[in-house]
């Protein structure tokens, strides 16, 4: 798998990179033909801070209190958290950053301590991959649960423009990965056609079969 990976600059920093990978994936809602390869992004300083500086110039304009971090975003969330405290409306303002917590049956949810972080605040969701939009709708059940207010939905990768009405933001779109598709199991065409996983994809990354 690995060798067929290609390299892809974000428009306008070419600091900020993914990696994507021709295949037959499969995650726990939907096949895909691609796997993006966000790792450096997610867990080396320099890219995620050049990524955080890129997502936080679409939002100097707009009040957030606090950040919802999914999908193993929260390098990228802390220093997104701290280019919104630099400028514009949120200057000086203390961005909380926040992960939530799966429970038994798979829902996001927030203990006592930190409902209080989301109750009544402005709330940004920060997501690494979009590929149908099932894990923000879970998301969004979440927050309206908690009282929460979005305000924008921030990504590095998004096969989609919107999720109920809410734009997202992301670094890298359709526009970079043109042939990106995403299935249902029983639709895929590359099962119909014999062709066999590479990999099961999740947000942690791949395991191949």
């Amino acid at each position: 798998m690995e060798e067929r990976m290609q390299i892809i600059q974000a428009a306008g920093n070419s600091k900020i990179q993914i990696g994507v990978i021709p295949g037959h994936y499969a995650t726990n809602h939907s096949h895909i033909n691609y796997y993006v390869d966000i790792t450096s992004l997610k867990t080396g300083y320099k890219m995620a801070k050049e990524a955080a500086k890129a997502l936080a110039a679409t939002y100097v304009s707009t009040h957030i209190d606090t950040i919802i971090c999914l999908e193993g975003t929260e390098i990228i969330g802390a220093f997104l958290a701290e280019s919104l405290g630099e400028s514009g409306i949120n200057s000086g303002a203390d961005v909380n950053v926040v992960t939530p917590e799966l429970n038994a049956v798979n829902q996001m949810i927030f203990r006592d301590n930190t409902q209080k972080k989301i109750w009544g605040k402005q709330v940004l969701l920060l997501i690494a991959s979009v590929s149908t939009g099932k894990s923000i709708n879970r998301a969004m059940d979440c927050l309206k649960y908690y009282n929460g207010n979005l305000v924008g939905i921030a990504s590095i990768f998004s096969a989609i423009k919107e999720n109920n009405g809410t734009a997202i933001h992301a670094l890298f779109t359709e526009k970079d990965l043109p042939d990106y598709m995403t299935y249902t199991s029983s639709e895929c065409p590359m099962c119909k056609s014999g062709q066999k996983v590479d990999a099961l994809v999740n947000s942690f990354g791949y395991s191949k079969i």
